[in-house]
Formats: C-alpha cells, sequence, structure tokens
C-alpha cells in the first residue's frame, strides 16, 4: 500500500519530469543565447542555461578562410537542436544559428532590394560559393562581374557587397549576383563622368579589350576608344604590342560628342611631340643611322627616334637593283645608314637615301673607264633597240642599233649577238645624272665611208656598179659607198629614163650631187654627167653656127672620150 508520502514524492518528481521535458520541448529548434565556458582542444563549451552544456566546434565560430577568434566567456548565439544525446550533452550548432539569423536579415533584404555583404570562400562547378554572414550562397560565374575574370583569386576572402537574385528559405538556395552591383556603381560612375568630361582631360582607365584598330578604355562606367595611332609616337603595327587586356593606363581625352557619347583617347598626346624641331635634328644632306620598321611595295619605313620615320622610296634603296622588292634589300629591324632627302614637318614626312650612303657606281666607272676607253663585258639583254652589256660595278652599258656596225643595218648586224657573249665595246658617253652608259661596237674599227668619202667629193663623175633595180630608180656601189641614182635621174631623154632598162651588176658613169654623211649614201645623176658633157663639148667643138650639127659635135665628143677611156685601160 502506497503511504501518502510516497504518493508525495512521486507527483513531485513527475512534476519536476514534465517541467524538465516541458523545457526542452521549448528550446529545441531555437536560437538562444549561451556562455562560452571553456576551450577544449577543437570545441568550444557553451552553456545556454540548462542542466548539460553542449560543445561546438571552434571552426563554427571562424568566417570562411579565418581562423575562429573565440574565448571563454563570450557570449555567442547557438541553434538547439536536442536537448540531450546519449552523453547527456545538450546538440548545438553555431553555423545554424548564423545561418538563421542570416536568412531572417536576407530575406528582409531580399524584399527592400538591397544590396548584402558577403565572401567568396569556394568553387563549384558553374560558380562560385558565397558566404552571407552565415548564409551560403551561390554566385553563377557569369555574374562576377561585368566583363570575364580570368583570375578570381583576388575577389576570394575578400568582403564585397552583393544582390540577390532570388531566394527559398524552404530548398535553402540563395542567388547572389556581383556583376549587379557593378553595374549599378557603374551607371552612377558614368552619370557622373559624361558630366564633368571634357578634351584635355587627363584620366585613369583600364584596358578592357584590344582589336586590330585599337583599345577599348574603361574609364570607370564609360569606354573610350584609344586608336592604334594615339598609342605611341612610334609606329605600333597592333595594340597587343603596347597594351594588355586589364592594364591600367593614364589617357587624355582628344575628343567627346556629347551626342554620341563617343570618346577619342591618346596615350601620346601626354608626351611631348617628337617632330617638333625635326628639321634642325635632321637637317637635309645629314646622314643617321637608323631601324628598318615596315616594308611595303613601294619603300622602307626607317626609324630615326622614337615616334619619327622617314621613308626610303624604293627607287632611292640600290643605284643598281631598280626592280627588285625592297624586301630583297632591307629587312624590318635592321640598322641601316640613310642620308636626309627632305625634310616636310607640317606633312610630317621625312625622305631618306639608302644609295646616297654608297658610292656612285657611274660616277666610279666614269673615272675608271673615261670616254674613248675600250671595255669588255657579258651580253646581258638583246631588245629592238639595242643590246645591253654588263659592266664593272654592277652596271649595264647599252650599244644601239646604229652603232652595232658601220657597212650592215642595225637590225641585221644584232642577229649576230647572243645572250651571254663575251664582246668589245667603246665608251661613247656617260650621263651619271640619268645613270646611261652608250657603248659602240662599230667604233672598234675605222669607219670605211669616211675613208672612201675622202677619195669622192661632190661633182666627181664616178663608174658605178648597179646593186639593185626599183621602180623608183637604182641601187648602185661605188668604191665602197652606196649610192642612188633617181628615176628621172637616168638620162637626159624623158623616153630614157626607165630603170628596167638596166640590170644587176651593169657598170655606168654618173656624176656625184650630193654625200649624205648621216645616212652615209651617195646620190648620183647620169643626167647631170650628160648634161655635163654636151657643156664641155660644145666648149671644145664649137656651137651649131660653125655648120657642125649638135649630133656630130657630141659624135666627136664621145668618140673623144672614148678613145681617152681606153687608153687609159690600156696603161
Amino acid at each position: 500500500m502506497t503511504t501518502a508520502t510516497e504518493f508525495a514524492t512521486t507527483e513531485d518528481f513527475a512534476a519536476l519530469l514534465d517541467e524538465t521535458f516541458g523545457e526542452s520541448g521549448a528550446f529545441e529548434g531555437s536560437v538562444v543565447k549561451g556562455t562560452v565556458v571553456e576551450i577544449d582542444g577543437d570545441f568550444a563549451v557553451i552553456d545556454v542555461g540548462l542542466k548539460s552544456e553542449g560543445r561546438i566546434p571552434l571552426k563554427e565560430f571562424g568566417i570562411p578562410g579565418r581562423p575562429a577568434d573565440i574565448k571563454a566567456g563570450d557570449e555567442v548565439e547557438v541553434f538547439i537542436e536536442r536537448y540531450e544525446d546519449k552523453n547527456g550533452e545538450v546538440m548545438l550548432s553555431r553555423e545554424k544559428a548564423r545561418r538563421e539569423e542570416a536568412w531572417t536579415q536576407l530575406e528582409k533584404s531580399f524584399q527592400d532590394n538591397q544590396r548584402v555583404n558577403g565572401v567568396i570562400f569556394g568553387r563549384v562547378k558553374g560558380g562560385f560559393t558565397v558566404d552571407l554572414s552565415g548564409a551560403v550562397a551561390f554566385l553563377p560565374g557569369s555574374q562576377v562581374d561585368i566583363r570575364p575574370v580570368r583570375d578570381i583569386g583576388p575577389l576570394m576572402g575578400t568582403p564585397q557587397p552583393f544582390q540577390i537574385l532570388k531566394m527559398d528559405r524552404s530548398r535553402g538556395n540563395i542567388v547572389v549576383s556581383r556583376r549587379a552591383v557593378l553595374e549599378e556603381t557603374r551607371a552612377e560612375q558614368r552619370s557622373e563622368l559624361i558630366e564633368s568630361l571634357k578634351e584635355g582631360q587627363i584620366l585613369e582607365g583600364v584596358v578592357k579589350n584590344i582589336t586590330d584598330y585599337g583599345a577599348f578604355v574603361d574609364l570607370g562606367g564609360v569606354d573610350g576608344l584609344l586608336h592604334v595611332t594615339d598609342i605611341a609616337w612610334k609606329r605600333i603595327n597592333h595594340p597587343s604590342e603596347a597594351l594588355h587586356i586589364g592594364q591600367s593606363v593614364k589617357v587624355q581625352v582628344i575628343r567627346f560628342n556629347s551626342e554620341t557619347q563617343r570618346i577619342s583617347l591618346g596615350i601620346k598626346q601626354l608626351e611631348a611631340d617628337p617632330w617638333d624641331g625635326v628639321e634642325q635634328k635632321y637637317p637635309v644632306g645629314a646622314k643617321f643611322v637608323g631601324r628598318v620598321t615596315n616594308i611595303t611595295d613601294y619603300g622602307a619605313f626607317v626609324e630615326l627616334e622614337a615616334g619619327v620615320e622617314g621613308l626610303v622610296h624604293v627607287s632611292e634603296m640600290s643605284w643598281t637593283k631598280k626592280n627588285v622588292h625592297p624586301g630583297k634589300i632591307v629587312s624590318t629591324s635592321q640598322e641601316v645608314e640613310v642620308l636626309v632627302l627632305d625634310v616636310d614637318a607640317q606633312k610630317r614626312r621625312i625622305s631618306l637615301g639608302l644609295k646616297q650612303t654608297m658610292a656612285n657606281p657611274w660616277e666610279g666607272f666614269l673615272e675608271k673607264f673615261p670616254i674613248g676607253t675600250e671595255v669588255e663585258g657579258e651580253v646581258k639583254n638583246i631588245t629592238e633597240f639595242g643590246l645591253f652589256i654588263g659592266l664593272p660595278g654592277e652596271i649595264d652599258g647599252m650599244v644601239h642599233l646604229s652603232d652595232i656596225a658601220w657597212e650592215r643595218p642595225g637590225e641585221q648586224a644584232i642577229l649576230d649577238f647572243k645572250k651571254a657573249d663575251m664582246v668589245k665595246a667603246k665608251v661613247l658617253d656617260v650621263d651619271v645624272e640619268k645613270e646611261r652608259i652608250s657603248l659602240g661596237i662599230k667604233q672598234l674599227g675605222a669607219d670605211p665611208f669616211k675613208e672612201a668619202i675622202a677619195h669622192v667629193k661632190k661633182g666627181d663623175v664616178v663608174t658605178c656598179t648597179v646593186t639593185q633595180v626599183t621602180e623608183n630608180g637604182l641601187e648602185v656601189a661605188v668604191d665602197g659607198l652606196t649610192g642612188f641614182i633617181r628615176k628621172n635621174e637616168l638620162a637626159r631623154d624623158r623616153s630614157d629614163q626607165r630603170p628596167d632598162r638596166f640590170a644587176v651588176g651593169e657598170k655606168l658613169d654618173a656624176k656625184v650631187t650630193a654625200i649624205d654623211k648621216a645616212t652615209r649614201k651617195v646620190t648620183l645623176s647620169v643626167k647631170a654627167r650628160e648634161i655635163e658633157e654636151e657643156k664641155q663639148a660644145m666648149a671644145e667643138f664649137g656651137s651649131s653656127d660653125s655648120g657642125a650639127s649638135l649630133g656630130d659635135i657630141l659624135g666627136a665628143a664621145f668618140n673623144r672620150a672614148k678613145e681617152e677611156k681606153a687608153h687609159s685601160e690600156d696603161k
């Protein structure tokens, strides 16, 4: 039988048990404040005012990337997971407490469209993880920055603002964006920058993108174009030679269009213009050493100093290589000596000469082979107007058709030659300015025409041999000379002025009426000879008034001349 005392004890124990379990039911799943009793190894012992204490790993008190900063006596908020475990301890969690607290605050920030602070602490597929004061959020790779980020290392572990894009507490999902914050900030900066922007202003920027024609520089909310020609005074073939993406640069605003909001930038404008005083630095006629920076079909550009280039035109590159591409004469980056030919500071042009720093081969040839000197060379080329002969100094001389042979037309004489033949010639003329040398082959021997006309003069009656009969007259040979008798000069009587009366090889006497040294031909006339003989006969034998007929007089004269000719031949 149960006594009253025993019953009271039982009731007290039941009440006490109910009180205890009632408290546990109220505490489980809630966040409460506790006091750090001690640090036991890797755990913090926490008193939350219940019958027993709880243990929480120290790592739960640290921010990702940083060690825990906690000591005995500190008050902390913790999450009660279970009143007692099998060891009789209260199961506590600092992470869940922080998460619960963080979620509450994050939901409020999300509803108010406010930014939140967080720390990127890890990588996951497609992006990164962010600690938002205890709550873990997902940061997609596309939302890290406005432009692609190659190295996210500097962003890791650094507190920075984020914008919550979406969140679901029931699933524990939060998606944030750093890019949205940057774009919003960028828009604010852009407005401020556009309002204060003016030409000539010097700004700091970051190279955002590089193209073939220049680079886009982020000025902090607005982009400007830095054209390749405005990067440096010296020649830059591609912007990547001087810039790289992400590089910080100081630039000057060259042009700004407020309507289109286009901004043109320059870096070289921050430096002194090397073309100032260029005429004094590089006077005409002076020689300098420069570096070949670019080669084109029409010449080569030579850098005299950073930002100052001159052009060596293809015609000024070599004395002898006329039809050769400049790339066959010089190469890029080669150092060459040049002569300043002309300077136009206003047009920023300098004309340079490469061949002028070398000896002129025509001047050297003339000095070594004066006019009248005999030379020998190889036939380099045969053209319709003459022969080109290779000469010392890698230059050519030309033998014109008219200077190949004395007694044959050049068109025929040139057929005697072929390429690579070694021939001798005489120097007729050297034009250094025009770079021409005239040679002659026939001048190596005496002119037979001059020798022949030494014995023949105008008015002489000579014996000719018919070499060709034409409609217009006769071609004849006269003591080594070439002569011609026109049709109307073949006889005094018109009826006898017929070329067909004569045959090739036939001899006849004619009077020399003209000697043309230019064409090297003699003009003759049978008619003039007959008239002259008639005058002589009339003078010698009298006139028709004496009673003798003209026929008698001419007959007597003819017979006498015939006898004299026969007598001279007998001798």
